[in-house]
């Protein structure tokens, strides 16, 4: 039976009580203690305060205690967590510190059983150091997905490299460089269940294909580039020519695949106005693969807007 108004309003209320006091709590302050002196920048530094972190699991179950606690006396009881589920897996972001986010995975037994149905493989962008509390004999595969500041075109990225698999152990806590690494757990006789910590690097999500190893697509893990590429398109589908300063700006962004990205906005948008912009990322651009794809580019437009 559906809970009344009042009673919904009643259990909002001890949801938020126990929220303040979880958050309040001495294993919240002991996460926090630890990545308080890190530069987020510093991956290497994050990294190694989370695999020590992750070492010792004394706080695990002071932390997930008062949750549990309270779903199992309040069957009303909101969680004050992000939760995302697919096929295979359930997360949990437990924890977001300017270093990064602490989350919880249960992998689905039954669908890592199963033949694999999984045909691409993601190299995340972020570093994460995960401890597997629970593994059943998964094996994590993992491949070598190329630089971190590896090239964005399909056509001339490389390829995948199949490493050797870890079998893990629980227990186990292991680093996955997804910013040059790709990874699948596959093979358990059970649910896995892992703690992770993701760093807030901010590189880029690589997809390949499983089987011949092919780059498929790419996407920005930063959420001000994101919205800055969603902002240019819609401008330029409005038409909006007196907006040619914010494709300017965004030509000269620190990530490579923004300034040509929003080259890309500007050349459907006004060709004219953003030909001598094209003409010096393709003589300028310190990104190679940003300056040779304006030099295939130019002579296009200038075919176009200037006919012999």
């Amino acid at each position: 039976m559906l809970p009344t108004a009042a009673q919904w309003a009643a259990a909002e209320r001890r949801s938020e009580r126990t929220a303040q006091a979880w958050f309040a709590g001495a294993p919240v302050a002991r996460l926090r203690a630890a990545f308080a002196d890190i530069d987020p920048q510093d991956v290497d530094a994050v990294a190694e305060a989370a695999r020590a972190v992750l070492h010792d699991a004394d706080w695990i179950t002071p932390l997930l205690a008062p949750l549990i606690d309270a779903l199992s006396d309040d069957p009303w009881f909101e969680p004050p967590l992000r939760v995302t589920r697919d096929r295979l897996r359930t997360t949990v972001e437990l924890l977001e510190l300017p270093a990064g986010v602490l989350g919880a995975t249960v992998f689905n037994g039954a669908a890592l059983a199963r033949p694999s149905a999984e045909t691409t493989l993601v190299s995340s962008g972020r570093l994460v150091v995960a401890r597997y509390a629970v593994t059943n004999g998964a094996l994590l595969h993992r491949w070598h997905a190329g630089d971190a500041d590896a090239r964005f075109c399909a056509a001339t990225a490389p390829t995948l490299t199949a490493l050797p698999p870890l079998t893990l152990h629980d227990g186990d806590v292991v680093t996955i460089d997804g910013r040059t690494r790709a990874h699948l757990i596959e093979g358990a006789g059970g649910e896995v269940v892992a703690l992770t910590f993701a760093t807030r690097t901010t590189g880029l999500v690589r997809e390949y294909a499983r089987e011949s190893g092919r780059l498929l697509r790419v996407a920005a893990t930063d959420q001000d580039q994101s919205r800055t590429r969603l902002l240019l398109t819609l401008l330029r589908h409005e038409g909006r020519r007196d907006a040619i300063d914010c494709f300017e700006a965004a030509t000269h962004a620190p990530a490579f695949h923004l300034r040509w990205a929003a080259m890309r906005e500007w050349l459907a948008l006004d060709a004219t106005s953003a030909l001598p912009r094209l003409r010096s990322l393709a003589a300028t651009d310190p990104h190679p693969e940003v300056s040779a794809v304006a030099c295939a580019t130019l002579p296009l437009v200038e075919a176009r807007l200037c006919p012999a």
